[in-house]
């Protein structure tokens, strides 16, 4: 994907870019955290887990680096001209799948409901898919590409998910 114009030959403004890019994503993920953090001693400790449970301490590194790299695919996405025909669309099936994201949290931890979490991670994961594929449209494979770690961490929780609601039911 090469620097984009708009209509009138200019890029669109960076910084108005990055602040569309980066703020939907630090929310999502303070909101996450938000409902997270609190069950993690008491609820989600209590809870009977598989194995290949990763420990505690490592989400918030792997979550950090996941949403840096969602919201750099997002960038390069509001940085095409406004005209640039599924532009539009591409940003509502992205925010879609954010809010997926953040609703799985919410869900989870939040509603300390596994078989709920596991209803929404399936949705998220086919959103995921689905802004990959609109990624793929656009021609930004780059895009495309800051999604597959996302997509193999989230393929790796749906499958936590469903041990830890299958060990707990």
């Amino acid at each position: 994907m090469s620097i984009a114009t708009d209509s009138t030959g200019r890029q669109p403004n960076v910084w108005l870019a990055a602040a569309l890019a980066i703020l939907p994503v630090v929310a999502a993920s303070l909101i996450g955290s938000a409902v997270t953090v609190p069950q993690i001693p008491g609820w989600y400790a209590g809870l009977a887990k598989p194995p290949f449970n990763p420990p505690n301490w490592l989400f918030a590194p792997v979550w950090t680096t996941l949403f840096a790299l969602m919201a750099l695919a997002a960038f390069r996405i509001w940085r095409l001209p406004t005209g640039t025909a599924g532009r539009a669309q591409t940003l509502l099936v992205y925010h879609v799948q954010l809010a997926l994201n953040m609703l799985w949290s919410c869900v989870f931890f939040g509603l300390n409901s596994p078989a709920g979490g596991l209803a929404v991670i399936a949705l998220l994961l086919a959103a995921m898919i689905w802004t990959m594929r609109r990624f793929a449209t656009l021609g930004d494979r780059l895009s495309v590409a800051l999604f597959v770690p996302y997509l193999a961490w989230v393929s790796f929780a749906s499958l936590l998910n469903a041990s830890i609601w299958w060990l707990n039911r």
